[in-house]
């Protein structure tokens, strides 16, 4: 398999930015004499700390080189927006540090992000100097992949493809999760939103000035040639087949193709690592129950000799030979046709995914980079690694319809990042 053609791209959690062309934010400045710079600092973290600034130093130190002479500069407190450098702006606190000092404010530019690279960093000191810390964490792929692993990516991105445009059906986005350890299909799926198995399958509505052939699938007129069925380009298309829909057990709202393929992880985990322990495991229509435990990280179940472990309450269990079930979605991947929605990618993220790669952007409700950013949220306890895919237009062949809809899915197949 060529993967000279195919493109992977890293999306990162924050939208790129020119080095040179990084957003800033407006401080009070004031040079001040070096013996009483540890004092003046401790007073001002106590009555203005940068909370938001947290990568910007508070002190600019500078060798003098025509006297050898060291100056300190400090940021005295953030400036309000638009401002002129009126200094009666400032906190009363503040100001009363400044009379107390002697100071003489000035407005600075400091810049309002962290750097995601070294060039940005280098660019964001020549403002004032910034710290700047290189991700800790180590995921394959950030740095480049190799020619295994881009063939690997071009594998599975084309069965994710075929699940898509497979048979009748509508188009819809396609989910495969794969052990990048094994290089192992863990679940392939598609949406199950919509009506596309039911046995009536076309109906009819009145409008203002005709009747419209409407399939419960939510498309009109001919079904390949539309994304409308696409669960997470279109999140609320299942309310127009609602009242057709109501006694339709495959039929559900939520069943985008990435929580049908978690779902089905769980299921195969459940076959794989049977737990004599769950006495009750409910379906995807039924809620969870109030006493279950909020996080389970491991699931210890019956050993081969019949034992059991502390949770299953009989004495003697000999650890070393009981099976644990894996936790969650842990170190898995997944592929996409289209970016998954806001809905979908905060799935991910409680699934504990390692990476997420998807070939098409979903520019209306996209989580993963067109609208939102899930993967750079950092109040979130889990963080995955994106990707997009830029798939050749000779591997979708006569379907190459799916690059573009009547909304402006995505124009540009092999065009620059949406």
């Amino acid at each position: 398999m060529d993967s000279d053609a195919w493109q992977i791209i890293h999306i990162p959690g924050k939208p790129p930015v020119s080095p040179d062309n990084q957003p800033t934010v407006g401080v009070y400045a004031s040079v001040i004499e070096p013996k009483s710079a540890n004092t003046l600092v401790r007073h001002l973290c106590r009555v203005s700390p940068l909370e938001d600034l947290r990568h910007v130093k508070r002190i600019r130190k500078e060798i003098l080189p025509d006297r050898g002479e060291t100056k300190l500069t400090v940021i005295l407190c953030l400036a309000p927006e638009h401002d002129e450098g009126q200094s009666n702006n400032m906190p009363p606190d503040v100001q009363d540090l400044v009379n107390s000092y002697q100071l003489s404010p000035f407005l600075a530019k400091v810049c309002k992000y962290a750097a995601l690279s070294k060039k940005e960093w280098e660019e964001q000191c020549k403002l004032w100097p910034t710290s700047y810390h290189p991700p800790t964490y180590n995921v394959d792929g950030i740095g480049g992949f190799s020619d295994e692993d881009s063939q690997s990516v071009c594998k599975f991105m084309r069965l994710v493809i075929n699940l898509a445009i497979s048979g009748d059906k509508p188009l819809v986005n396609a989910a495969v999760m794969v052990d990048p350890s094994s290089r192992q299909v863990i679940a392939s799926e598609t949406d199950q939103v919509h009506l596309s198995f039911a046995p009536h399958d076309i109906t009819s509505r009145e409008t203002s000035d005709r009747t419209e052939t409407f399939f419960l699938d939510g498309t009109l007129g001919e079904k390949k040639g539309s994304c409308s069925a696409v669960a997470c380009l279109n999140p609320w298309c299942w309310s127009l087949e609602r009242n057709i829909a109501q006694e339709c057990d495959q039929w559900h709202p939520l069943r985008h193709a990435a929580i049908v393929a978690i779902e089905s992880s769980s299921t195969r985990d459940r076959n794989l690592f049977p737990n004599p322990v769950d006495d009750h495991v409910p379906n995807h229509y039924e809620l969870f129950s109030i006493d279950s435990p909020s996080k389970k990280q491991k699931t210890s179940i019956q050993s081969p000799d019949g034992t059991r472990s502390k949770n299953g309450n009989r004495e003697n269990a000999l650890e070393d030979t009981i099976m644990e079930r894996p936790y969650l979605c842990t170190g898995y991947d997944i592929f996409l046709l289209w970016e998954p929605c806001t809905m979908c990618a905060m799935a991910l993220v409680h699934q504990r995914i390692k990476r997420v790669f998807y070939a098409f952007p979903n520019p209306k409700a996209g989580g993963l980079g067109s609208v939102h950013r899930l993967q750079g949220e950092k109040s979130l306890n889990h963080h995955y690694a994106v990707f997009r895919v830029l798939v050749p237009a000779e591997v979708l062949g006569p379907h190459h319809h799916i690059a573009s809809s009547p909304e402006g899915v995505s124009r540009v197949l092999l065009g620059s990042l949406i």
